[in-house]
């Protein structure tokens, strides 16, 4: 077999430690790897590289589109932005794939028959990172959803689960109160599930669907999420399933691929040969599957897994009674390459097949009529009370375009809101056309202008538009 290229980087804190275990035990196993080692973190952070990463760097990982990454530690402070998604977003690494299994009765958990896989969109959402500060008391972050983001992870939950043979997927949002991006998700996941007949499908508003996935996470399979969403519950899901320290993850682009443990750098624990290197090595694992070395995969998993039945355990999983050996990394590490070769007793023996690989596009949809019917100023306002600028603004015309209401943070405050209601120094005041009519965008710069002249601080705007005759903005809270 021909050597895999990949991109190696040996990350910060218990990074280095984690990192040499889990490339012993898969050249132990016969992983046929060629390897070029990259520098990231940290170090390239404090350099100057505001996302920890070398220019030069990304030459390596197109050229070999396979990364293997250990964790690394972010400088505290403004200014730095997170390596994972620069890379994800720069790679087109739109899924994120995080398996949370329970290893009962040798790994301590409330849930024994646990066996669910997250899949994460990975690009979008509120890691878009486009904030902004807009008044003094008030600050922004844009929550961006896309249709072709969506169907794309949403297919690729159906495709995975199909390829592994996993019954139901199930979807996770927010849909009953974002209605258009968390709606659009929600929408997607019902159209597309419709090309999957073999499968089941359900749907979660997220908050009672995280509470069922915590308190019955065996009736979960596949489960697919926005991107905030599946970052927090992959991590509760791995914790509930034993320790966010036995869990790997995917980064899954249509030209390249990412692997990793889910956990931190835990600097308070480097250099103390403490650290379990399982979620570093299940990630190798995923990899290893994904570059055509399945055997290898296979024969790697199921050692570990002999291992912890051996009551092998490093200190963040050994329990008095149940472990039979407390090692360190390094002698975790020798103890999974003692067993090569060996399958568990108990658990449930691995046998992995080639990864899949899906060949997943967005649909072509035919373009909409898009007519811009209204537009939302937004003002940094300190002048009083909510009446006294509605007046003022209700002064203020462009041809069709007159004012409709006034919100604070969401709530309509104006006309006919109630003192009761609290209010801040940031105001979206939304200037409509009759029912039925359009405006121009001379209408809004003189509109803006006008209210400019008038000493009004003008901070955003927003466009309102309808698309084949149906409002693509939100309506108005009270």
């Amino acid at each position: 077999m021909s050597k895999t290229p990949i991109t190696v980087a040996y990350g910060d804190g218990i990074g280095p430690e984690i990192m040499e275990a889990t490339l012993n035990i898969l050249l132990a196993a016969g992983a046929q790897l060629e390897i070029e080692t990259i520098e990231i973190g940290e170090k390239v952070y404090l350099r100057g590289g505001t996302s920890g990463i070398e220019t030069e760097s990304w030459d390596s990982l197109r050229r070999t589109k396979v990364f293997l990454k250990a964790p690394i530690t972010t400088p505290q402070g403004g200014g730095y932005k997170s390596l994972n998604v620069t890379t994800r977003k720069a790679l087109g690494l739109y899924a994120n794939v995080r398996p949370a299994v329970s290893y009962s009765p040798f790994v301590k958990t409330k849930h024994p028959n646990m066996n669910v896989v997250i899949v994460r969109e990975n690009e979008e959402d509120l890691y878009a990172g486009i904030e902004h500060r807009q008044t003094q008391d008030v600050y922004q972050c844009l929550k961006v959803v896309s249709r072709p983001g969506t169907e794309k992870i949403v297919r690729y939950a159906f495709e995975y689960a199909r390829a592994n043979g996993r019954k139901k997927v199930t979807c996770f949002a927010k849909d009953n109160i974002m209605k258009f991006t968390d709606g659009l998700f929600s929408k997607v996941f019902y159209e597309i599930g419709e090309e999957y007949p073999d499968i089941e499908k359900e749907h979660w508003i997220v908050d009672i669907g995280a509470a069922k996935l915590a308190d019955t996470p065996e009736n979960f399979d596949v489960i697919v999420m926005p991107n905030l969403y599946g970052d927090i519950l992959s991590d509760v899901a791995a914790q509930i399933s034993g320790s966010v320290g036995l869990a790997g993850s995917s980064n899954i682009g249509d030209h390249c691929a990412m692997f990793e443990a889910i956990h931190g750098s835990a600097p308070r624990r480097a250099g103390q040969n403490l650290a379990n290197p399982s979620g570093l090595l299940l990630g190798g694992v995923m990899m290893l599957q994904h570059i055509g070395q399945a055997d290898i995969a296979s024969k790697v998993h199921n050692a570990w897994l002999k291992t912890l039945e051996d009551g092998i355990h490093t200190y963040d999983i050994f329990r008095e009674g149940t472990s039979k050996e407390k090692v360190g990394t390094k002698e975790f590490a020798q103890a999974v390459i003692d067993r090569l070769g060996q399958l568990p007793g108990t658990l449930a023996t691995v046998d992995y097949k080639e990864s899949a690989t899906f060949d997943i596009k967005p649909s072509v949809r035919e373009p909409q009529k898009k007519e811009q019917v209204g537009i939302d100023i937004f003002l940094n306002w300190t002048g009083g009370a909510a009446e006294q600028l509605g007046k003022t603004l209700e002064q203020y015309t462009a041809g069709n375009l007159s004012l409709k209401v006034i919100t604070n943070r969401g709530v309509k405050v104006y006309p006919g809101g109630f003192p009761e209601t609290f209010c801040t120094d940031h105001w979206r005041c939304r200037f409509m056309a009759p029912d039925g009519e359009t405006i121009s965008a001379a209408q809004v710069v003189e509109l803006y202008d006008n209210i400019s002249k008038a000493g009004l601080d003008i901070i955003k705007t927003e466009n309102l538009y309808n698309f084949d005759g149906v409002a693509g903005f939100s309506s108005v809270h009270g």
